[in-house]
């Protein structure tokens, strides 16, 4: 019996040894996978942390970051506008960057779209800065870019715009009144123009608010493309930031400074003074007759640009009557404030 006790001793004790071994191999098992969790969860918040430093990356706005794009369109006062830009930039400590196109085409090639998107995009040394120049609106996010520039512009009465160009290309303007301009010497008025029928007055030359607005899809600069018009309203409404009229520069001016204060501060002060409101005229201009009107607005062009920019008109004031009052004894427009507030914020802090 003692030999059999002795023998059943034995086998219980190696049973425990084993069962030991074995919940042994399972813990350092165990223990390494936890380990790999923990470093792979480590390496995840490192990722996370990292990326949520990225203001692009979380969706916040960085105003020292920020790149307007204004794509001026021509005889719009443009001239005007940007001086404005070019005498704040020192002080409020941001880059203006002028975009010349070769032979001032509007559009641009698909390899320099790339390359424009990307120089903008990633020219850190120049943000933030204001690109301003002839060119149609471009669509970042057609490239893949996360963070997209501020779309800003002003339009014009259709009409008024083709009478500034007509003579403006003639006769030149007192900014540069020694510059050749190509129909200089051309002494053939609008209405003699356009009772020839000729074609530096015809609708193709009323064609230019909508397609700047439209972008570089070659139905935007068919004359005349309902498309085109619908498009250039949905990116005036859904891509840009702010357009104003020139016409009615001032509020435009002051509505930009109270919102994009970074860039326009000052702005508003500069244009009352009138140092920079008016920069350049057009040296000679012979206003049209009734009858040259009525042909040029009995063209499906000029209904169209003309809608355009009625559209943009609502839609400004709309805008400026939402963000600016006018006070009386200050003798200036001012920003109406912040008329929203946060509240119920839960969980609170102990």
């Amino acid at each position: 019996m003692s030999n059999s006790r002795l023998m059943n001793s034995r086998v219980v004790v190696m049973l425990l040894v084993g069962v030991s071994a074995v919940v042994m191999l399972l813990y350092l098992h165990l223990a390494t996978e936890v380990a790999h969790l923990h470093t792979s969860m480590h390496s995840h918040n490192a990722i996370d942390y990292h990326l949520d430093s990225v203001p692009a990356a979380r969706g916040v706005l960085d105003v020292n970051n920020i790149v307007v794009i204004y794509n001026r369109v021509p005889k719009t006062g443009s001239t005007s506008f940007i001086g404005l830009a070019y005498d704040l930039c020192a002080k409020n400590k941001f880059n203006v960057i002028h975009i010349n196109t070769t032979k001032n085409m509007p559009t641009l090639s698909l390899t320099d779209q790339m390359r424009f998107v990307y120089n903008v995009s990633n020219w850190v040394e120049k943000k933030p800065g204001i690109y301003h120049g002839h060119v149609a609106y471009l669509d970042f996010s057609r490239f893949g870019v996360i963070q997209q520039p501020i779309y800003i512009n002003l339009i014009r009465k259709p009409l008024d715009r083709l009478i500034s160009y007509y003579y403006f290309v003639r006769y030149g303007d007192d900014l540069r009144p020694n510059h050749i301009r190509r129909r200089m010497g051309d002494k053939m008025t609008l209405d003699e123009c356009v009772a020839m029928d000729h074609q530096d007055c015809s609708p193709t030359h009323l064609w230019v608010q909508v397609p700047f607005f439209c972008g570089h899809h070659a139905e935007c600069w068919v004359p005349g493309s309902s498309w085109a018009l619908e498009q250039a309203k949905h990116n005036l409404v859904h891509k840009y930031l702010l357009v104003g009229v020139t016409e009615e520069m001032g509020d435009f001016v002051a509505m930009l400074e109270y919102s994009l204060p970074r860039l326009f501060k000052g702005a508003y002060d500069l244009y009352l003074s009138g140092k920079k409101s008016h920069i350049r005229k057009t040296v000679k201009k012979v206003m049209p007759s009734d009858e040259t009107i009525a042909k040029l607005q009995n063209t499906k062009v000029w209904r169209l640009e003309n809608d355009f920019y009625n559209f943009a008109l609502d839609h400004f004031h709309f805008l400026r009557k939402k963000t600016l009052e006018e006070v009386v004894s200050l003798g200036r427009l001012m920003d109406r404030g912040q008329k929203f507030a946060y509240e119920k914020i839960k969980p609170k802090k102990t």
